[in-house]
């Protein structure tokens, strides 16, 4: 082969090259701290009820370096929360709690429900990306214990939340009784769902029940419908984290959850009922996955309006 057609033919491959270098550097440098806000309404509330603005948070993967992520996530007070909703995964590293108090301080007094992920126990390790196409990530033998006790004492003592793992609460928010429950990690199947019943039928009678969940498993969205969950939030599938810009589904979900509900507001059905499902892709990833592609790290904030 002559010169000039060497040349032609190696042209598609330099582009590619380029093309994918180019994709790298926005995904790890630029998009990953793209940080961001999405906006939904619901009307679930009864009739005549003033709005409610839940703030929904998950996945933060915290390390005690991300002072920018830190930042953002304080700034997140000034949209006036009347309810913050934590989906677990606060902490990516065994320092990582106090960037998790810089970021959440400012919303102290707020009520709050929070359910834990696997990455509340267990320090991320390295992991080949390609496993997710085979399915949901299993069990590694090693991993860094995390002090998830610290954790829910700034949660619980601190901050004046509700931890959900396999039970329910109930707050007063603005003149309405507002009932979560919600399941440990069913990613790693720590999740008891059975012990949610008992506690709910000690609770008053509320207005409108969240189901708070970490990893949006069908059997969970399934049993917290038939526990009368009037809207589910969950977190853990980084929306896919890597995506194909303008597809509405992701690459993976990283849980038995359709592709296309892997990010943003959907609905579930279940038994006859349809609710809001809201997954956020989260505002973070493992220290050692640093990147973000065509799926900006978010925080949702919900405004629940009377039917």
């Amino acid at each position: 082969m002559t010169g000039p057609l060497v040349k032609a033919a190696l042209a598609p491959l330099g582009v590619a090259g380029a093309a994918a270098v180019g994709a790298a550097v926005w995904g790890v440098g630029i998009e990953r701290y793209l940080f961001t806000v999405r906006y939904h309404a619901l009307r679930v509330l009864p009739k005549g009820s003033d709005a409610i603005r839940v703030l929904h948070v998950s996945d933060a993967h915290m390390a005690p370096w991300q002072h920018r992520k830190q930042e953002w996530m304080a700034r997140l007070a000034e949209l006036s929360p009347d309810l913050v909703i934590n989906t677990g995964d606060n902490l990516g590293h065994r320092d990582g709690l106090s960037g998790i108090r810089e970021a959440f301080a400012p919303l102290r007094g707020v009520p709050g429900f929070v359910v834990h992920g696997s990455n509340d126990y267990q320090g991320p390790t390295p992991r080949n990306p390609l496993r997710y196409f085979t399915g949901p990530s299993g069990n590694l033998p090693a991993y860094t214990h995390l002090d998830v006790g610290a954790l829910d004492r700034f949660f619980t003592d601190d901050l004046g939340w509700n931890l959900l793992d396999d039970t329910a609460a109930s707050v007063e928010v603005k003149g309405m009784r507002i009932t979560g429950f919600g399941v440990d990690d069913a990613h790693r199947n720590w999740d008891k769902p059975e012990l949610i019943p008992p506690v709910l039928s000690t609770l008053p009678d509320a207005d409108v029940t969240l189901g708070v969940m970490h990893a949006p498993y069908r059997r969970t969205l399934d049993r917290f419908i038939d526990l009368g969950a009037h809207v589910l939030l969950a977190g853990h599938t980084h929306g896919g984290q890597v995506r194909v810009p303008f597809s509405r589904k992701a690459l993976v979900s990283n849980c038995d959850l359709p592709l296309d509900q892997a990010r943003g507001l959907s609905e579930w059905t279940h038994g006859g009922r349809t609710v809001p499902l809201n997954v956020s892709a989260g505002l973070g990833h493992s220290i050692y996955a640093p990147v973000r592609f065509a799926c900006r790290p978010e925080a949702t904030l919900l405004t629940l309006l009377p039917v």
